[in-house]
């Protein structure tokens, strides 16, 4: 890893803001799902089904948790790329 005391104060301005720029988007994200999916839109969705339940269901119970999963999964992806971009990643 390289020495983070000699990288300039603005690549790691740049870096955090890209940082939170990445996290805003996974957040929203699981905010949609979990909350308008699972909840807000709900009962339009309920019209509509998936394994035999209706999707606004499924959405809260199991759509909102593979959801989860997968930003953890893109999260880190993106995290390592920013890592390589900045040259702060193990080697």
């Amino acid at each position: 890893m390289s020495d983070s005391g000699n990288q300039p104060t603005k690549d790691r301005g740049e870096y955090w803001q890209k940082n939170l720029k990445i996290i805003a988007g996974c957040l929203f994200v699981w905010a949609f799902v979990g909350l308008g999916l699972g909840i807000v839109f709900a009962d339009f969705l309920n019209n509509f089904s998936i394994g035999g339940y209706p999707l606004g269901f499924w959405f809260a119970q199991q759509g909102s948790i593979y959801t989860f999963l997968v930003i953890i999964f893109y999260y880190a992806w993106r995290m390592n790329k920013l890592d390589q971009e900045y040259d702060v990643y193990e080697h």
